[in-house]
């Protein structure tokens, strides 16, 4: 089979990986860190690896919207960039497919994991970052303007401050990033997501080195766990999807956090989905630009 080419542009670091079968298999890859000509570097490693490949998949952070990214504040100079013209100039008649991190995610767990079958689903990723897929009879939906499962927007609070006043509501207060710096604020020490966990799976109720009591940790990540596991449930309601798939860095505390979505969906979704863990963690997003291009290889 010919070899394919994925990208995965993310808020600190790139990955670049060729696949000679059709499958979760990456034979070489590049890392780089992202900064400075992100995207002049990045096609620089790209044609290292493999200067024609059958088809390019892209996955990045942001919203792909009338030929711009959109909604992308983590990698300097990548909001407005014309991307999907930057890279028919470099590509040419090879075909590319371009999605966002997380669809494309979704895409691989479609391919390969645990989406595999599923027509009606929902891959949440839980991260540094919070969104959602959705897929319908088998493929990842796009919506009217790139953004269908940008779930971070969600308020938890009528009127809060949202979008249109520079906010993510629902990301601001139960991501990767939210939690370590709340943990950091109540701990007064620098303090990861999977810290924070850590020490409400091990010491709920006591005290933690002088730290405050482990009860204001407990209530922290119990509040966040809670307003996720309501989210999603609403999520599944308004969805009714047959299956939802976990994914992110946070699952490296999955004990703690599927329960919780489980017991809630049982609860609140009249048919609530299967929960299911998914199958690729690390490199889920180079593993979804690499389903992408396959797919793009074979429509081609």
């Amino acid at each position: 089979m010919s070899r394919v080419l994925g990208i995965d542009v993310g808020g600190t670091k790139v990955a670049v990986g060729v696949s000679s079968s059709d499958g979760p298999e990456i034979i070489e890859r590049i890392r780089l860190d992202t900064g400075a000509r992100t995207l002049e570097r990045t096609l620089a490693a790209a044609r290292d690896l493999d200067g024609a490949p059958a088809a390019v998949g892209f996955s990045t952070c942001g919203v792909i919207r009338d030929g711009r990214v959109c909604l992308a504040p983590n990698v300097p100079g990548w909001e407005g960039l014309e991307l999907p013209r930057l890279l028919r100039e470099e590509y040419g008649a090879i075909p590319v497919a371009i999605d966002n991190d997380v669809k494309a995610a979704a895409a691989a767990e479609l391919r390969w994991g645990a989406l595999r079958g599923v027509s009606a689903g929902v891959y949440l990723n839980l991260g540094t970052g919070l969104a959602a897929a959705l897929v319908v009879n088998g493929q990842v939906v796009s919506g009217a303007h790139g953004a269908a499962g940008e779930i971070a927007y969600l308020q938890a609070i009528p009127g809060e401050p949202a979008f249109a006043d520079g906010h993510v509501p629902l990301e601001e207060r139960v991501s990767g990033a939210a939690l370590a710096a709340r943990g950091t604020a109540l701990l007064g020490r620098e303090t990861t997501a999977a810290d924070l966990l850590a020490l409400f799976a091990t010491a709920p109720a006591g005290a933690s080195d002088g730290a405050p009591a482990g009860a204001d940790v407990a209530g922290l990540v119990d509040e966040a766990l809670a307003l996720l596991a309501m989210s999603v449930a609403n999520l599944c309601v308004t969805f009714d999807p047959e299956c939802l798939v976990v994914g992110g860095g946070m699952m490296g505390a999955a004990d703690l956090i599927m329960p919780r979505l489980t017991a809630e969906l049982r609860r609140a979704v009249p048919f609530p989905p299967e929960v299911r863990p998914a199958r690729f963690a690390d490199d889920a997003p180079l593993l979804g630009a690499l389903a992408l291009a396959h797919a793009a290889s074979q429509t081609s």
